[in-house]
C-alpha cells in the first residue's frame, strides 16, 4: 500500500498555495511578444522513466509539441514515446501546466493524461499523473525537488507516489551535468529507490546529446529495473 500519498498531497498543496499567491504571479508575469509553439523530436537507446525501462531495454523514439502563453506562465500540448508494455508500442499523452516564480524559486505544476495505444484487451491502458516541481538556480548550480502522484497508473500498477531530488551544474554554456535520486512507492508493483547521473551537451542551439547511467535497488524484479547506460539525442525547433 502507498505510504506517502498523504505527504504528497500536502507538498503539492503547499506548492499550489505559493504558486497562487499574488507575489508568485507578479514574479512570473514578465511581458512577452506573443504565445509560442515549440517542438521536440528524438531517440534514445532505452526509454527510462523513474530509472526503470518502459521499452524492454530497447531503443525508442519520442516527440512533443508545446504551446506556451505570452507571459510564460501556462503551457500545454501533446506528446508521444514508443514503449513495449501490455501489447502496446506507443504511449500518447497530453500535458497542461502552470510555471510561476516566487522568492527566487521556480515552480512547475502539471497534469498529464497518458494512453497506451492499442494495448491488449483487458489491459489498463490509461492514467492521470499530477506532478509538482520546485527548483532554484544559483550561479552554475541548480537543484530541483519533484513530487508525482497517480491514483491509478497504466497496467497492473495502481496508485503510486514518486519523490525525487536532483542536483545540476553548468560546466560550460553547452555542457550540463545532473545527478538524481528518487523513491517510488506503488500499489501493484515493487517499491524501489532509483538514481541516475549523466551529462547533456548542446551540439548546436537545437540539437543535444544526453548520456546517463541509471540504476535501482529492484533489479531482482526484472530486467527493466537493472542498471543501464543510456544515450539520447533530441532536436528542438
Amino acid at each position: 500500500m502507498i505510504r506517502t500519498a498523504v505527504p504528497t498531497f500536502a507538498a503539492l498543496g503547499l506548492f499550489a498555495a505559493l504558486a497562487a499567491s499574488p507575489v508568485a504571479a507578479q514574479a512570473a508575469s514578465g511581458p512577452s511578444a506573443r504565445d509560442a509553439w515549440s517542438f521536440e523530436l528524438g531517440a534514445g537507446t532505452d526509454n527510462r522513466s523513474k530509472n526503470a525501462s518502459k521499452s524492454g531495454n530497447d531503443g525508442y523514439a519520442f516527440g512533443s509539441a508545446t504551446w506556451q502563453s505570452a507571459n510564460g506562465l501556462f503551457y500545454a500540448g501533446p506528446g508521444f514515446d514508443t514503449i513495449q508494455s501490455g501489447g502496446s508500442r506507443i504511449e500518447a499523452e497530453f500535458v497542461a501546466g502552470y510555471q510561476p516564480e516566487a522568492f527566487g524559486y521556480r515552480f512547475d505544476f502539471n497534469l498529464a493524461y497518458k494512453n497506451r495505444l492499442g494495448a491488449d484487451a483487458g489491459y489498463d491502458q490509461d492514467t492521470w499523473e499530477l506532478t509538482g516541481n520546485v527548483s532554484r538556480a544559483i550561479g552554475p548550480a541548480d537543484a530541483r525537488l519533484q513530487v508525482q502522484y497517480s491514483p491509478d497508473a497504466a497496467g497492473a500498477t495502481r496508485a503510486f507516489t514518486w519523490v525525487e531530488a536532483r542536483l545540476g551544474w553548468d560546466f560550460t554554456p553547452r555542457l550540463n551535468g545532473t545527478a538524481a535520486v528518487g523513491r517510488r512507492e506503488q500499489d501493484g508493483g515493487p517499491d524501489y529507490t532509483g538514481w541516475n547521473a549523466g551529462v547533456t551537451y548542446d551540439l548546436t542551439d537545437a540539437l543535444s546529446l544526453d548520456v546517463r547511467y541509471h540504476d535501482t535497488d529492484a533489479d531482482t524484479y526484472g530486467e527493466q529495473y537493472k542498471q543501464a547506460l543510456v544515450a539520447k539525442v533530441a532536436y528542438d525547433f
